[in-house]
């Protein structure tokens, strides 16, 4: 069972009641508001690992305006926002995706995508999330700044290099498939093509190259990649 707590934000309350049922058959506590203001204090009380968030709200504030604030406020930043509309416009997805929501779904959707969408943004989320920093080698990163550093020399990186990177000292000496990587780092909803992940790989490595940390990342015949402290031989 899981037992994380999600927040559940949606003024309909046979949808949250829909929700609450769904939630808890795949293991997960919830917690209920019907605005922001409810939403607000049950955030700060209770911290749940994620938000499920309607996009229109009654009351002062909409869920827009909601997830803007929370991800204004150093102390609720991250915690993950999955933000739930009936707009299915791309505009409208481009705006919520803006406003620091970390996914979107429209309605109406599945029960089994919802629970899928709601794991993969969790592993996500706690991928890089941790508080301490990891080490392996003379590799190092720190989740709190979000930076990396050999051998105490920063390394200049971007976004998505950063998080596979933190996935992969996360989760070192395991294979993953090219599959499996697209799901944890990118989310099991966002459609590329699986050898998006050979660029990233190639982009990470060249990065890592210079202090002499590239070979952390092997290449697993047949299967995908897999990072380890460990040489190799062919």
């Amino acid at each position: 069972m899981y037992n994380e707590q999600i927040l559940i934000v949606e003024d309909e309350p046979a949808i949250r009641e829909m929700i609450v049922m769904t939630l808890g058959m795949a293991g997960f506590d919830s917690l209920q508001a019907a605005d922001a203001s409810e939403a607000h204090q049950q955030v700060v009380d209770h911290r749940p690992a994620l938000i499920l968030l309607d996009w229109m709200l009654t009351g002062e504030k909409s869920g827009i305006d909601f997830c803007r604030m929370l991800k204004n406020d150093d102390l609720l930043a991250e915690i993950p926002v999955i933000m739930l509309t009936a707009k299915s416009e791309e505009d409208s997805k481009v705006h919520g995706l803006d406003a620091g929501a970390d996914d979107y779904m429209t309605k109406p959707f599945s029960t089994r995508e919802l629970i899928s969408r709601i794991k993969a943004v969790l592993r996500r989320s706690s991928t890089l999330s941790a508080d301490k920093p990891i080490e392996i080698g003379k590799l190092s990163l720190d989740p709190k700044s979000q930076r990396v550093t050999a051998a105490g020399q920063l390394i200049d990186i971007g976004p998505t290099e950063y998080r596979l990177l933190a996935f992969f000292m996360s989760h070192p000496e395991r294979a993953y498939t090219r599959t499996q990587l697209l799901d944890q780092v990118w989310g099991g909803n966002v459609y590329i093509e699986d050898r998006t992940i050979d660029v990233h790989i190639r982009r990470l490595r060249k990065l890592l190259q210079p202090y002499d940390c590239a070979t952390l990342i092997q290449t697993v015949r047949g299967t995908g990649y897999r990072f380890s402290s460990l040489i190799e031989s062919n």
